[in-house]
């Protein structure tokens, strides 16, 4: 067999990396750990991504389109890589540099991707066998195919011999630099059609794995990388894919989808590779290349700064960025330094200029780098880009950042300020949302809603145009709506700010109510916004509603012009419908009378009114002017308060603690005695009691003929402000009446016959006779109730103050009461529970079985019916049995068993008491004293029972010693009747079944 050609020197190679390891093994040493080192350090899960670099300077230096094919083989035998590609065939030089770790035989080219020497020690650590063929050798025409290979075992043979060698050979397992030692071919690896070199990888089986993955990851990044490559085809095992580049100005076109591209290069300061390597100082150039895909960076780009191959700094930017970046010992991390600032800063500027040649969209915003970055790489990069973010010319109308503003509002109210009648300048359209960061990161002024409508207010628009600003307001929080610039009606641009207190004209005329003062919204501006922003869709009687027209009503007698004002209340009024007191405060409208004074509206009355005949010749009266009556009419006018009966005063929550404080008023007589009355009704309580609905008629203190007065009262609407009580609602939700206002008022008043009410009495409770006269006919029940005519005792001791009038009464001689009277009546006055009186001076007693008014201090209570016969001439209250003890500490009277002594003269014999007295009193005692003669206090008496026990002189006695001692007084005769015939006991039972 003839000897292999050795082409490329390999032989000389060989001999030279030898002879310098046998001269020193440390060499060895070296070239074994440098090899290993890249194998498996930096260069590992690298061999694909190398075989495609060194593709791409193949076809850089041929000046021909870049093509790769990757082909993997596997079968029992074992799995195969190969590489084919276009491009400057294998050479010498490149043997030699495939040979010497870093020691590039690219240096001098200053396109080429690969700079270091070392890529294809890559190749080492998947593979023992790797080999190059070339279809042709570069300096010499006509020659074949040949190709180069190394060997693990044959590289092993030559070196276990060397002395000193083979010691480490052994120390290593085995292991020899694989690719210091190329080898000629015998059997050169053939070269595919259209191709110019292969690679041919015979795999390991560990490696087999890796390298399938890796050929999965060639994509889109591979070929931007490597812009010498034009196609890459990729076939595993038959499954065929391919990866297409057409490469135009700005953009590269991959399989279809487009990547916008930016690139910068130059020559790099000589000061920046001070620290450098050498060979990387006879390179003095950089270059930044990005590429933005047009759909988003695939899922198979890997996120990491590709220098120009991939490395590990992680880059989270939504585009590809390949720079020159220095690169550590590691081959995977950029190296440190001024040079990789210097490249941060290109990149950043390279990146803002792609930014800008793009077309202008809210979608840049995707594009702009937040400030956290993936890695320290990421961050500098990430810092430098969003510092010149500012100064790019990537907004609308290629505006700067710095230059714009975005105003955080609906997009309406947006395009309203920014469209062909812009009022804002620089302002960034609706679709570019304000709140991104991204604007705030290329320097955008976001202003707040509530901002520019403050600004607004200087704006000079039609009224037309503010309805537009309305409309697109429609979907905007109102908190920051409440300054929003509104122009007026009738004074020509005047514009206020807020909507809160103004107007919306709904059937009325803005225009006759300037005497008012009113502020309308300009009818072309309205809108429902203004509404919801707290302006009043006013009709008639909203209108009336407002500050400014009370305003007007209360300084009407100063207006310049009252008949204006007047004029324009009263047309309010008709269009509102109003019932007379619906609105008291109408009733200080300047009117005029009929005697040419202005009166207010409350002082006058109607030419008809009843009033004029029966209010005191000195009230504040006078009669309405008969043409202001024609033209308005009786309804509006007593609407404002003009007079035809009594006004009425309507309010709601009336605030009784208010009135009855003076804090408040409804400008009535007396309205705070009353609210204090009606408080002590109520009783104390945690909160203010309110009158929900509260009615009383006025001007009550001016009347003067009451009978005529009352006539009018009696009938609609007065009548319920009478008879109708007020109903006060407490705190805890529960409803209390109380009397009216006006009833309460009319029943302190002498409006009955010259007197008060109470002092009358309807007939029917003859409780009562004597003590009042019966009501004057003419009025109705009800109505006489409701001022407070009394009814019955019982009212009568449940009114507030009605026991001490009782007490009053009954203490005037010049009533009459009679003997069968009075007991009800002191006994009554006994049961009243709560009541609170000051004892009289006088009181109404029984002396000597005849009724009198006594001086109190000459007054006992009676306590027992056994001290009658001691109290001959004694005055005497006397109530029902059990009463005393309360009359007493009502009346501040001594009861009478105080007043006797009650010595009873010895004597009695110890008699039982008949058996059939039980069967009328069950709690008769065993036994009483039986006395012939009964003194006490030296006074014969029938019965005693004051000591204890139970003193009785017959049966008479007995019966009422008996009865009195177990609380029965009522029995006393019935058993007087048994103590005489006890046979008769079933007979009297049966007589006293059939009592009521």
């Amino acid at each position: 067999m003839p000897d292999t050609p050795d082409t490329f020197g390999t032989g000389a190679l060989r001999e030279r990396v030898l002879r310098a390891w046998a001269e020193s093994p440390a060499r060895f040493r070296e070239d074994a750990n440098a090899e290993e080192d890249y194998a498996l350090g930096g260069y590992r899960d690298r061999v694909v991504v190398e075989l495609a670099q060194n593709a791409a300077d193949a076809a850089l230096r041929a000046a021909v389109p870049g093509r790769l094919r990757l082909t993997l083989r596997t079968s029992p035998s074992g799995a195969v890589l190969s590489a084919a590609n276009t491009g400057s065939p294998l050479d010498a030089e490149g043997v030699e540099a495939l040979s010497t770790l870093r020691a590039s035989a690219k240096r001098d080219e200053t396109a080429a991707t690969g700079r270091f020497g070392v890529g294809f020690a890559a190749v080492a650590s998947v593979t023992d066998d790797p080999a190059i063929a070339s279809a042709s050798v570069a300096g010499r025409a006509g020659a074949g195919a040949a190709g180069v290979g190394w060997s693990v075992e044959r590289a092993r043979g030559l070196v276990e011999g060397l002395a000193g060698v083979g010691d480490e050979v052994r120390r290593r397992g085995g292991h020899v630099p694989l690719l210091r030692l190329p080898f000629a071919l015998d059997d050169v690896p053939e070269v595919p059609d259209g191709f110019d070199t292969v690679v041919r990888l015979p795999l390991r089986e560990d490696a087999v794995a890796s390298v399938r993955r890796q050929l999965a990851e060639v994509g889109a990044a591979l070929m931007l990388a490597l812009p010498a490559l034009e196609h890459v085809e990729i076939d595993v095992d038959g499954d065929v894919r391919a990866l297409t580049a057409e490469r135009r100005v700005g953009e590269v076109v991959l399989n279809g989808s487009v990547w916008r591209t930016v690139e910068a290069h130059g020559e790099i300061p000589g000061a920046l590779l001070e620290d450098r390597p050498v060979e990387e100082r006879a390179r003095p150039f950089w270059q930044v290349r990005w590429a933005l895909p047009e759909d988003g960076l695939p899922g198979d780009v890997s996120g990491v700064v590709h220098a120009p191959t991939p490395s590990d700094e992680r880059l989270d930017l939504p585009a590809l960025l390949i720079a020159s970046f220095p690169l550590a010992p590691d081959r995977r991390h950029v190296a440190p330094g001024a040079l990789t600032g210097f490249l941060v800063k290109r990149a950043a500027e390279a990146y803002v200029r792609l930014l800008g040649e793009l077309p202008v969209s809210p979608r840049v915003l995707d594009l702009v780098p937040g400030p956290v970055g993936a890695g320290e790489l990421d961050a500098r990069i990430r810092r430098a880009i969003r510092e010149r973010l500012p100064d790019a010319p990537v907004l609308p109308h290629r505006t700067r950042g710095r230059d714009a503003l975005a105003v955080d509002a609906p997009a309406p109210f947006v395009e309203v300020l920014g469209g062909a009648d812009a009022v804002v300048g620089g302002l960034l359209p609706a679709e570019w949302p304000a709140r991104s960061p991204a604007l705030a990161a290329l320097g955008v002024r976001r202003v707040e809603l509530a901002d520019v409508i403050d600004e607004l207010a200087a704006v000079d628009r039609e009224p037309a145009w503010w309805h537009r600003v309305y409309e697109s307001l429609g979907g905007a929080a109102t908190d920051a709506l409440g300054a929003l610039p509104v122009p007026l009606a009738g004074e020509a641009g005047r514009v206020v700010r807020g909507p809160r207190g103004l107007l919306i004209a709904d059937g009325v005329d803005p225009a006759g109510l300037d005497a008012l003062g009113l502020r309308f919204v300009h009818p072309e501006a309205v809108h429902p916004l203004l509404a919801r922003l707290g302006a009043m869709e006013a009709g008639p009687r909203a209108v009336l509603g407002d500050a400014a027209v009370r305003a007007a009503v209360e300084e009407s007698f100063e207006a310049d012009d009252p008949d204006a004002v007047a004029e324009a209340v009263l047309g309010l009024v008709a269009g509102a419908h109003l019932d007379p007191g619906e609105e008291p405060w109408l009733a200080e409208l300047a009117l005029p009378g009929d005697d040419g004074e202005l009166y207010p509206a409350g002082e006058l009355l109607l030419p008809g009114s009843p009033l004029r005949n029966l209010m005191a010749d000195d009230a504040p009266f006078g009669v309405v002017d008969a043409e202001v009556l024609e033209r308005w009419g009786a309804e509006a006018l007593t609407a404002v308060g003009v007079l035809d009966g009594f006004a009425l005063a309507k309010a709601e929550d009336v605030n009784l603690m208010g009135l009855a404080d003076e804090a408040e008023t409804l400008e009535l007589d007396d309205e705070d005695l009353w609210a204090d009355d009606a408080l002590r009704r109520i009783g104390p309580q945690d909160l203010p009691p309110l009158v929900p609905e509260f009615a009383a008629v006025r001007d009550l203190e001016l009347v003067d003929d009451w009978a005529a007065a009352l006539k009018v009262l009696a009938g609609p609407p007065w009548r319920a402000a009478i008879v109708d009580p007020a109903h006060v609602t407490l705190h805890n939700g529960r409803r209390v009446a109380v009397p009216s206002y006006t009833a309460w008022w009319l029943g302190r008043r002498p409006v009955l016959d010259g007197r008060r009410p109470g002092e009358f009495r309807l007939g029917g409770d003859e409780a009562l006779a004597g003590l009042y006269d019966v009501a004057p006919e003419g009025l109705d029940e009800r109505l006489l109730l409701a001022l407070g005519v009394r009814t019955s005792l019982e009212e009568l001791l449940d009114e507030p103050g009605g026991a001490q009038e009782l007490l009053e009464r009954l203490g005037d001689p010049a009533r009459s009461v009679t003997r069968g009277q009075l007991g009800g009546l002191w006994t009554a006055l006994a049961d009243a529970p709560d009541v609170d009186i000051e004892p009289p001076d006088h009181v109404r007693a029984i002396v000597d079985g005849e009724v009198e008014v006594v001086d109190a201090g000459d007054a006992l209570v009676l306590d027992g019916p056994d001290l009658l016969p001691l109290l001959q001439g004694q005055p005497l209250v006397i109530a029902a049995q059990g009463r005393d003890t309360r009359l007493t500490e009502l009346l501040d009277l001594p009861p009478a068993g105080d007043e006797v002594q009650g010595e009873v003269e010895p004597g009695g014999e110890k008699r039982p008491v008949p058996e059939a007295v039980r069967a009328v009193l069950p709690d008769a005692p065993a036994g009483y004293l039986a006395h012939d003669r009964l003194v006490v206090d030296g006074q014969v008496v029938p019965w005693w029972t004051r000591d204890g026990e139970v003193h009785a002189s017959g049966a008479h006695g007995l019966a009422r010693a008996l009865a009195w001692s177990t609380g029965n007084w009522a029995a006393r005769l019935l058993v007087e009747a048994v103590l005489r015939d006890p046979e008769s006991v079933p007979v009297l039972l049966a007589e006293a079944d059939l009592e009521p």
